[in-house]
């Protein structure tokens, strides 16, 4: 049985962790009504791909990271030459850490389009939204074609789908074809995670069978993690097959992961691509 102190100790911890839950929560709340005010206070949504509005993005997503208590480390510089953008995917929070160290507007999957309050949100913000699978890519292709020429830089996740960080899956190239027919170069952003303890951090990955407001929850429950965010130098795509250009982006993508690895973990993870 436990004694008395034992209890009092559990009990104290527990009232501590459920206050420190509210006041996350209460930032976060905070954090999308100030979200919201920007939107409507600049008339974003009336111009809701504008390279200009990026500045908001970037403003909002760094508040965001403060919220989740999420250090953002930047290795290196941030270009802000207009280019196609991709990075690897392992949480929803990368928009938030990518968004916090770029200029950049985001592809996302259509579902997210759905989520109560942050749907809404995403789409005033300038965040182009697709449908995979549905045979929508020609048509996404285009308008970003489109935005590219007009040097409004798109960042998406070529897996196309979520990772526990320790390595790149395969890419799926079909949209990289953007960056060419629009001659753009490809721009690499590549992230980790990593807890308190020098290694990759297990909270932070959205994947498995869990809910995104499970997920949230966790987030918001978990101590600081340090985001490293790095770029490559930027892919010239002149001369190149949506082929080639893709198996180059998955050469660099799984090597400067492994680079990333190197030098801020303390324990290195097994680097296999899936």
């Amino acid at each position: 049985m436990q004694s008395n102190t034992e209890i009092k100790t559990t009990s104290i911890k527990g009232v501590s962790k459920l206050f420190l839950y509210g006041k996350k929560l209460a930032s976060g709340l905070g954090a999308v009504s100030e979200g919201f005010y920007l939107v409507y206070r600049h008339g974003l949504y009336k111009d809701i791909n504008n390279p200009q509005n990026t500045r908001y993005v970037q403003y909002f997503c760094r508040r965001l990271c403060k919220v989740f208590n999420i250090d953002v480390h930047v290795h290196g510089d941030i270009p802000r030459k207009p280019a196609l953008w991709v990075s690897n995917h392992i949480s929803w929070l990368d928009v938030a850490v990518l968004g916090s160290g770029a200029r950049v507007f985001f592809l996302a999957k259509a579902e997210i389009e759905k989520w109560p309050v942050f749907g809404k949100l995403a789409k005033s913000g300038g965040t182009l939204f697709i449908q995979r699978g549905s045979g929508d890519s020609i048509k996404i292709r285009e308008q970003i074609t489109a935005f590219l020429k007009q040097d409004i830089p798109v960042l998406f996740f070529p897996e196309a789908t979520t990772t526990d960080g320790s390595k790149v899956k395969k890419v799926h190239g079909r949209i990289l074809g953007a960056a060419i027919e629009a001659q753009r170069d490809v721009q690499i952003c590549l992230i980790c995670y990593v807890n308190q303890q020098g290694g990759l951090d297990q909270v932070s990955p959205f994947i498995g069978n869990i809910s995104f407001a499970e997920h949230v929850k966790k987030v918001l429950e978990m101590p600081q993690v340090t985001a490293h965010l790095v770029a490559l130098p930027a892919i010239c795509t002149a001369g190149h097959t949506v082929e080639s250009l893709t198996a180059l982006v998955q050469q660099k993508m799984v090597q400067g992961l492994a680079d990333l690895h190197h030098k801020v973990l303390k324990s290195q993870p097994n680097m296999q691509q899936a």
